[in-house]
């Protein structure tokens, strides 16, 4: 896979907190953006709030993606037991989500995940470990058929 097939766009800006009302109601208020999507993801035990700064989404626009855990064994609850709320993520849009994997994994990335798991809207996701991230965690992500 050539370089310049390998991402899309930033698809998302992840922020976790305990309260997704409070961050939505500041969102809204203090940038005036938009909620686009919510959904409580059983699997990762999160509530999850999608934001952009319009009403309607366009193919490479930006979205916030607003995180609070729904059970303690959550990652996130775990991440905010050790950290205030705040930034967690980036993620990075793909078109083909097995093919970007495979080659991340040839360039000798480590990804979370064996398999893509099921994330907001049915988007395809995994996660690049921060250690092959510069120290950043990476989500990339294929949009469901709904999104985008």
């Amino acid at each position: 896979m050539e370089n310049s097939d390998l991402f899309v766009c930033i698809d998302h800006v992840a922020y976790v907190s305990p309260d997704n009302e409070e961050a939505v109601k500041y969102y809204t208020e203090v940038f005036g953006w938009h909620e686009i999507h919510r959904e409580i993801n059983d699997e990762q035990g999160v509530f999850e709030i999608m934001m952009a700064p319009a009403a309607e989404l366009t193919e490479h626009m930006t979205q916030i993606q607003l995180i609070s855990p729904t059970r303690p064994d959550a990652t996130t609850a775990k991440w905010l037991e050790k950290n205030r709320p705040g930034l967690h993520h980036m993620a990075w849009r793909v078109k083909d989500m097995e093919a970007t994997a495979a080659t991340l994994r040839e360039r000798g990335v480590r990804l979370l995940y064996d398999e893509p798991r099921i994330g907001t809207g049915g988007s395809k996701i995994n996660f690049i470990h921060p250690k092959s991230g510069k120290g950043v965690l990476i989500e990339i992500v294929e949009p469901g058929k709904a999104e985008h």
